[in-house]
Protein backbone atom coordinates (compact mmCIF):
# COMPACT_ATOMS: atom_id res chain seq x y z
CA UNK A 1 0.00 0.00 0.00
CA UNK A 2 2.88 2.62 0.93
CA UNK A 3 4.04 2.24 -2.65
CA UNK A 4 0.72 4.11 -3.60
CA UNK A 5 1.65 7.23 -2.32
CA UNK A 6 3.47 8.82 -4.82
CA UNK A 7 0.29 8.31 -6.95
CA UNK A 8 -1.94 9.99 -5.16
CA UNK A 9 0.05 12.69 -4.17
CA UNK A 10 0.53 13.55 -7.76
CA UNK A 11 -3.57 13.71 -7.39
CA UNK A 12 -3.37 16.08 -4.61
CA UNK A 13 -4.32 13.24 -2.52
CA UNK A 14 -2.70 12.46 1.36
CA UNK A 15 -2.76 8.19 1.69
CA UNK A 16 -3.00 7.10 5.53
CA UNK A 17 -2.28 3.16 6.35
CA UNK A 18 -2.73 1.59 9.78
CA UNK A 19 -3.30 -2.15 10.77
CA UNK A 20 -5.10 -3.76 13.59
CA UNK A 21 -1.87 -5.36 14.58
CA UNK A 22 -0.17 -2.25 15.95
CA UNK A 23 0.62 -2.10 19.46
CA UNK A 24 -0.86 -0.08 21.76
CA UNK A 25 -3.92 1.31 19.90
CA UNK A 26 -5.35 3.97 21.92
CA UNK A 27 -8.29 6.39 21.74
CA UNK A 28 -7.04 9.90 20.65
CA UNK A 29 -10.03 11.84 22.77
CA UNK A 30 -13.51 10.94 24.97
CA UNK A 31 -15.49 10.94 21.54
CA UNK A 32 -13.58 7.98 20.40
CA UNK A 33 -13.04 6.08 23.65
CA UNK A 34 -16.61 6.01 24.00
CA UNK A 35 -17.94 5.22 20.75
CA UNK A 36 -14.60 2.01 20.79
CA UNK A 37 -16.00 1.49 24.03
CA UNK A 38 -19.29 0.15 23.07
CA UNK A 39 -17.97 -1.94 20.35
CA UNK A 40 -16.61 -5.53 20.44
CA UNK A 41 -13.05 -6.12 20.08
CA UNK A 42 -12.78 -6.70 16.62
CA UNK A 43 -14.53 -3.77 15.70
CA UNK A 44 -12.76 -1.67 18.15
CA UNK A 45 -9.70 -2.42 17.16
CA UNK A 46 -11.07 -1.90 13.29
CA UNK A 47 -12.54 1.40 14.31
CA UNK A 48 -9.16 2.86 16.24
CA UNK A 49 -7.16 1.89 13.25
CA UNK A 50 -9.21 3.98 10.32
CA UNK A 51 -8.98 7.20 13.13
CA UNK A 52 -5.47 6.88 12.72
CA UNK A 53 -5.07 5.81 8.60
CA UNK A 54 -7.07 9.78 8.36
CA UNK A 55 -5.13 11.25 10.96
CA UNK A 56 -1.72 10.02 8.88
CA UNK A 57 -3.58 11.05 6.03
CA UNK A 58 -4.31 14.27 7.16
CA UNK A 59 -0.92 14.99 8.17
CA UNK A 60 0.42 13.60 4.69
CA UNK A 61 -1.40 17.08 3.14
CA UNK A 62 -0.26 18.91 6.13
CA UNK A 63 -2.80 19.47 8.35
CA UNK A 64 -3.32 18.05 11.97
CA UNK A 65 -6.29 16.29 13.04
CA UNK A 66 -7.21 15.36 16.92
CA UNK A 67 -10.13 12.95 17.61
CA UNK A 68 -12.00 12.13 14.49
CA UNK A 69 -15.85 11.83 16.73
CA UNK A 70 -19.00 10.08 14.80
CA UNK A 71 -22.63 10.69 13.58
CA UNK A 72 -24.45 7.37 13.47
CA UNK A 73 -21.88 5.12 11.39
CA UNK A 74 -20.18 7.93 9.90
CA UNK A 75 -16.77 10.00 11.25
CA UNK A 76 -17.17 14.24 11.49
CA UNK A 77 -14.30 15.75 10.80
CA UNK A 78 -13.48 19.61 12.08
CA UNK A 79 -13.83 22.66 9.85
CA UNK A 80 -11.47 22.18 7.11
CA UNK A 81 -10.70 18.89 7.69
CA UNK A 82 -12.25 15.51 5.18
CA UNK A 83 -10.63 12.12 4.51
CA UNK A 84 -12.42 8.76 3.39
CA UNK A 85 -11.82 5.30 5.89
CA UNK A 86 -11.79 2.37 3.93
CA UNK A 87 -11.47 -1.50 6.14
CA UNK A 88 -9.90 -5.04 5.01
CA UNK A 89 -8.76 -7.82 6.31
CA UNK A 90 -7.44 -5.92 9.05
CA UNK A 91 -5.73 -2.73 7.19
CA UNK A 92 -7.46 0.41 7.40
CA UNK A 93 -6.27 3.34 4.66
CA UNK A 94 -7.59 6.57 4.39
CA UNK A 95 -7.52 9.50 1.49
CA UNK A 96 -7.62 13.20 2.28
CA UNK A 97 -7.21 16.29 0.28
CA UNK A 98 -5.80 19.69 1.92
CA UNK A 99 -7.71 22.28 -0.46
CA UNK A 100 -10.51 22.35 -2.70
CA UNK A 101 -14.12 23.02 -0.86
CA UNK A 102 -16.73 21.11 -2.79
CA UNK A 103 -14.23 18.42 -4.44
CA UNK A 104 -14.89 14.53 -4.22
CA UNK A 105 -13.12 12.57 -2.03
CA UNK A 106 -14.02 8.43 -1.67
CA UNK A 107 -12.00 5.25 -1.19
CA UNK A 108 -12.21 1.82 -0.89
CA UNK A 109 -10.36 -1.41 0.21
CA UNK A 110 -10.97 -4.83 -1.02
CA UNK A 111 -8.34 -7.50 -0.29
CA UNK A 112 -10.65 -10.39 -0.59
CA UNK A 113 -11.82 -10.90 -4.36
CA UNK A 114 -15.67 -11.32 -5.14
CA UNK A 115 -17.14 -14.21 -7.06
CA UNK A 116 -17.98 -13.75 -10.98
CA UNK A 117 -21.39 -14.50 -9.44
CA UNK A 118 -21.49 -11.22 -7.43
CA UNK A 119 -21.95 -9.17 -10.01
CA UNK A 120 -25.85 -9.24 -10.18
CA UNK A 121 -25.52 -7.08 -6.89
CA UNK A 122 -23.19 -4.32 -7.97
CA UNK A 123 -23.54 -3.89 -11.80
CA UNK A 124 -26.77 -3.69 -14.15
CA UNK A 125 -27.65 -5.38 -17.99
CA UNK A 126 -26.10 -2.05 -19.63
CA UNK A 127 -22.99 -2.58 -17.32
CA UNK A 128 -22.29 -5.92 -18.48
CA UNK A 129 -20.01 -5.53 -21.01
CA UNK A 130 -17.51 -3.75 -19.17
CA UNK A 131 -16.88 -7.69 -17.62
CA UNK A 132 -13.52 -9.30 -18.28
CA UNK A 133 -12.93 -12.80 -17.39
CA UNK A 134 -9.81 -12.56 -15.96
CA UNK A 135 -9.30 -13.99 -12.54
CA UNK A 136 -6.73 -10.63 -11.12
CA UNK A 137 -6.86 -7.12 -12.18
CA UNK A 138 -4.07 -5.61 -14.13
CA UNK A 139 -1.09 -4.22 -12.31
CA UNK A 140 -1.46 -0.40 -11.82
CA UNK A 141 -1.03 1.80 -15.04
CA UNK A 142 -1.25 -1.31 -16.93
CA UNK A 143 -4.82 -1.62 -18.04
CA UNK A 144 -4.56 -2.43 -21.57
CA UNK A 145 -7.20 0.07 -23.78
CA UNK A 146 -10.56 -1.44 -23.60
CA UNK A 147 -9.77 -3.93 -21.49
CA UNK A 148 -12.59 -5.65 -18.86
CA UNK A 149 -12.73 -5.34 -15.03
CA UNK A 150 -13.20 -7.76 -12.87
CA UNK A 151 -16.20 -7.55 -10.27
CA UNK A 152 -13.80 -6.74 -7.30
CA UNK A 153 -12.29 -3.89 -9.47
CA UNK A 154 -16.03 -2.71 -10.44
CA UNK A 155 -17.68 -3.10 -6.34
CA UNK A 156 -13.88 -1.13 -5.50
CA UNK A 157 -14.97 1.70 -8.05
CA UNK A 158 -18.30 2.15 -6.94
CA UNK A 159 -18.08 1.76 -3.24
CA UNK A 160 -15.56 4.52 -3.12
CA UNK A 161 -17.70 6.47 -5.75
CA UNK A 162 -20.89 6.34 -3.81
CA UNK A 163 -19.21 8.57 -0.81
CA UNK A 164 -18.23 11.18 -2.90
CA UNK A 165 -21.34 11.17 -4.39
CA UNK A 166 -23.64 11.00 -1.19
CA UNK A 167 -23.35 14.71 -0.67
CA UNK A 168 -21.13 14.63 2.66
CA UNK A 169 -18.00 15.84 3.09
CA UNK A 170 -18.44 17.54 -0.77
CA UNK A 171 -19.49 20.94 0.16
CA UNK A 172 -23.12 18.97 -0.72
CA UNK A 173 -23.90 18.21 2.88
CA UNK A 174 -22.19 18.07 6.77
CA UNK A 175 -18.11 17.91 6.94
CA UNK A 176 -18.50 13.70 7.47
CA UNK A 177 -17.40 10.78 4.60
CA UNK A 178 -18.15 7.38 4.76
CA UNK A 179 -16.14 4.70 6.57
CA UNK A 180 -16.19 1.07 4.78
CA UNK A 181 -15.85 -1.54 6.62
CA UNK A 182 -14.88 -4.80 5.91
CA UNK A 183 -15.00 -6.24 1.96
CA UNK A 184 -17.59 -8.13 0.25
CA UNK A 185 -17.32 -11.18 3.14
CA UNK A 186 -18.16 -8.67 5.37
CA UNK A 187 -21.17 -6.40 3.89
CA UNK A 188 -20.37 -3.83 6.38
CA UNK A 189 -20.10 -1.24 4.31
CA UNK A 190 -21.83 2.27 5.78
CA UNK A 191 -24.09 4.27 3.14
CA UNK A 192 -27.31 5.37 2.68
CA UNK A 193 -30.65 3.60 1.58
CA UNK A 194 -29.69 2.36 -1.82
CA UNK A 195 -27.48 0.09 -3.47
CA UNK A 196 -24.19 0.17 -6.31
CA UNK A 197 -26.75 -0.54 -8.85
CA UNK A 198 -27.99 2.86 -8.27
CA UNK A 199 -24.72 4.07 -9.65
CA UNK A 200 -23.91 3.90 -13.44
CA UNK A 201 -19.25 2.90 -14.14
CA UNK A 202 -17.96 3.81 -17.81
CA UNK A 203 -14.52 3.51 -18.87
CA UNK A 204 -12.53 6.95 -19.61
CA UNK A 205 -8.95 7.61 -20.55
CA UNK A 206 -5.95 6.49 -19.37
CA UNK A 207 -7.69 3.21 -17.57
CA UNK A 208 -9.51 5.28 -15.33
CA UNK A 209 -13.56 5.27 -15.19
CA UNK A 210 -16.09 7.27 -14.33
CA UNK A 211 -19.30 6.86 -11.94
CA UNK A 212 -22.56 8.76 -12.32
CA UNK A 213 -25.80 8.48 -10.22
CA UNK A 214 -28.41 7.18 -12.48
CA UNK A 215 -30.80 9.49 -10.91
CA UNK A 216 -28.79 12.36 -11.66
CA UNK A 217 -25.92 11.76 -14.55
CA UNK A 218 -24.62 14.70 -14.15
CA UNK A 219 -23.23 14.14 -10.39
CA UNK A 220 -20.40 11.72 -11.77
CA UNK A 221 -16.72 11.05 -10.40
CA UNK A 222 -13.65 10.11 -11.74
CA UNK A 223 -11.98 6.39 -10.26
CA UNK A 224 -9.27 4.90 -10.21
CA UNK A 225 -8.62 1.07 -9.44
CA UNK A 226 -5.30 -0.09 -8.66
CA UNK A 227 -3.87 -3.93 -7.59
CA UNK A 228 -3.21 -4.25 -3.79
CA UNK A 229 -1.72 -7.81 -3.73
CA UNK A 230 -4.72 -10.05 -4.98
CA UNK A 231 -7.08 -7.27 -4.06
CA UNK A 232 -7.99 -3.64 -5.31
CA UNK A 233 -8.20 -0.31 -4.31
CA UNK A 234 -10.42 2.79 -5.59
CA UNK A 235 -10.27 6.12 -4.74
CA UNK A 236 -11.49 8.77 -6.43
CA UNK A 237 -9.84 11.34 -8.42
CA UNK A 238 -11.80 14.31 -9.21
CA UNK A 239 -15.25 15.29 -10.70
CA UNK A 240 -16.16 13.97 -14.06
CA UNK A 241 -16.57 17.14 -16.50
CA UNK A 242 -20.15 16.13 -18.35
CA UNK A 243 -22.47 13.48 -18.56
CA UNK A 244 -22.19 10.03 -20.62
CA UNK A 245 -22.67 10.09 -24.54
CA UNK A 246 -24.70 7.24 -23.83
CA UNK A 247 -27.49 7.68 -21.26
CA UNK A 248 -28.86 4.91 -19.74
CA UNK A 249 -31.77 2.54 -21.32
CA UNK A 250 -35.28 3.45 -19.66
CA UNK A 251 -35.91 -0.12 -18.44
CA UNK A 252 -32.79 -1.88 -17.20
CA UNK A 253 -32.21 -5.73 -16.64
CA UNK A 254 -30.81 -7.74 -13.63
CA UNK A 255 -27.83 -9.31 -14.96
CA UNK A 256 -29.82 -12.70 -14.01
CA UNK A 257 -30.76 -12.17 -18.00
CA UNK A 258 -29.84 -13.10 -21.46
CA UNK A 259 -26.59 -11.66 -20.75
CA UNK A 260 -25.90 -13.70 -17.77
CA UNK A 261 -26.54 -16.93 -19.81
CA UNK A 262 -24.05 -15.26 -22.41
CA UNK A 263 -21.70 -15.39 -19.49
CA UNK A 264 -22.05 -19.08 -18.45
CA UNK A 265 -21.42 -19.99 -21.45
CA UNK A 266 -17.69 -18.59 -21.92
CA UNK A 267 -17.49 -19.87 -18.15
CA UNK A 268 -17.97 -18.01 -16.02
CA UNK A 269 -17.01 -18.23 -12.00
CA UNK A 270 -19.89 -20.02 -9.64
CA UNK A 271 -20.23 -19.35 -5.90
CA UNK A 272 -22.90 -17.38 -3.42
CA UNK A 273 -23.22 -13.63 -3.86
CA UNK A 274 -22.23 -12.31 -0.99
CA UNK A 275 -23.13 -8.95 -1.45
CA UNK A 276 -26.24 -6.66 -1.44
CA UNK A 277 -27.73 -3.11 -1.40
CA UNK A 278 -29.75 -3.47 1.77
CA UNK A 279 -28.20 -1.36 4.64
CA UNK A 280 -25.79 -3.41 7.16
CA UNK A 281 -27.39 -3.23 10.52
CA UNK A 282 -25.75 -0.39 13.33
CA UNK A 283 -22.60 -1.15 14.67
Amino acid sequence: MSALRPLLAAAGLGLGIATVREPGPRPAGPAEAAAAASMPARRRLEFLAGRRAARRALRAVGLDCGEIPRSGRLPVFPPGRAASISHSAGIAVAVARAAGPGLPLGCDLELRPLPRAAARLVLRADEEELLDDRDEPFHAGSRPTGAGWTVTELFSAKEAAWKALAGTGTGLGPPCLGEAGEGPQGLRHARPTGSLRDLRVGPAEDGLCVVRLRADPARAVRVRVVRVGTGVFGYVLGPSPGPSARPPPSAEQDLAGPGAMRRDRRGSRAGSAQRSGVPPPSR
